[in-house]
């Protein structure tokens, strides 16, 4: 599939990664229409800072409404369905809610595109459906472990896109991205947190746990896998991982973040960062071979000197003034 003047929806496109691949789609002269979580302020998240706003058809509402999903999906050729909940230690005192959104707004969304014929759905999953490698790297047969309520919410997610694939032949494929970073990243996030907080002049940086070891990949070429998917009918109806191939612990990433910014910081543990204790996921590292074999994909910013180069742009970013402004860098965000 080319998605040259496709009609493609874009869900969750007030996001971090939505607002990138909103952005993406434009250039490869899709026609967007961009879902915005539904307020009354006018505010479209980060598509409020994208350049090419004037080209796309932003849409506010909520995927948790069946009969709006039915409506936004009129006339739709290809859907990308990132909406969700995503905050982990949210999903600890606000279960229902990730029910609600996840599962709920998947099922909606498949429903809407299968009765109105839309030619393709690309399916956001996460890493975090894995849990803790029992074998690394990890492939998409690995065993899928929940251990937070997101991680239950998405797996519940998952399954039902799936079913609907095997039920009703859906055209559907399943897009399995490792830990995502790069600009807008939200400050719950690692590597967002220690940027702000570099750059608002802090030497003692409050952090959860240093031990557990993860997958980062830019932006750019997260966005460019979920292109890539879009593209390939190999991919209809599998599960496939997105990840660079490279492993690293948050402790080696927070001195490789300093370095890059000059920086010389002591840690301190902040207990309300830690996930419960069966809860945190020790290990993640990716097997992208499948996404080699049916997308073509390859990641541009893989290994060490990606992972810096990569930095380096998101440091870029986060520092410009204007940038770290929206950033709260005193306040936990949960």
């Amino acid at each position: 599939m080319n998605l040259h003047n496709k009609t493609v929806l874009v869900t969750g496109a007030d996001g971090f990664i939505g607002s990138h691949l909103t952005e993406m789609l434009v250039k490869k002269t899709a026609k967007v229409k961009a879902l915005s979580y539904y307020n009354s302020f006018n505010y479209c998240g980060w598509l409020d800072q994208v350049d090419c706003l004037a080209d796309i058809e932003v849409l506010s509402g909520d995927v948790r409404d069946t009969h709006y999903c039915q409506r936004i999906s009129k006339g739709i050729d290809v859907i990308f369905h990132l909406a969700a909940l995503i905050g982990i230690p949210y999903s600890y005192i606000a279960m229902e809610s990730y029910v609600d959104t996840n599962v709920k707004g998947t099922l909606n969304i498949c429903q809407a595109a299968l009765q109105e014929g839309c030619e393709r759905v690309i399916h956001t999953s996460t890493s975090e459906v894995y849990g803790t490698a029992r074998y690394v790297p990890i492939d998409e047969a690995h065993p899928l472990q929940p251990q937070s309520p997101y991680s239950a919410s998405k797996i519940g997610a998952d399954v039902m896109a799936l079913s609907f694939y095997h039920a009703f032949r859906l055209p559907l494929a399943i897009a399995r991205p490792f830990n995502t970073y790069g600009p807008r990243q939200s400050a719950r996030a690692v590597i967002p947190t220690v940027i702000a907080q570099i750059a608002n002049g802090k030497k003692h940086l409050s952090l959860g746990a240093l031990h557990p070891t993860r997958d980062f990949n830019y932006i750019k070429d997260i966005v460019a896998a979920f292109i890539a998917i879009a593209e390939s009918d190999r991919a209809i109806g599998e599960v496939i991982n997105f990840g660079s191939n490279y492993e690293i612990s948050i402790a080696d990433t927070v001195q490789l973040i300093a370095a890059v910014m000059g920086a010389r910081v002591a840690i301190e543990t902040d207990v309300h960062r830690l996930r419960p204790e069966n809860s945190e996921v020790e290990r993640l590292w990716a097997n992208n071979r499948k996404a080699k074999e049916l997308t073509g994909w390859e990641p541009s910013y893989a290994g060490l000197t990606g992972l810096r180069r990569g930095l380096e742009e998101t440091i870029a970013w986060f520092t410009d003034p204007t940038n770290l402004r929206m950033y709260k860098s005193n306040i936990y965000n949960i």
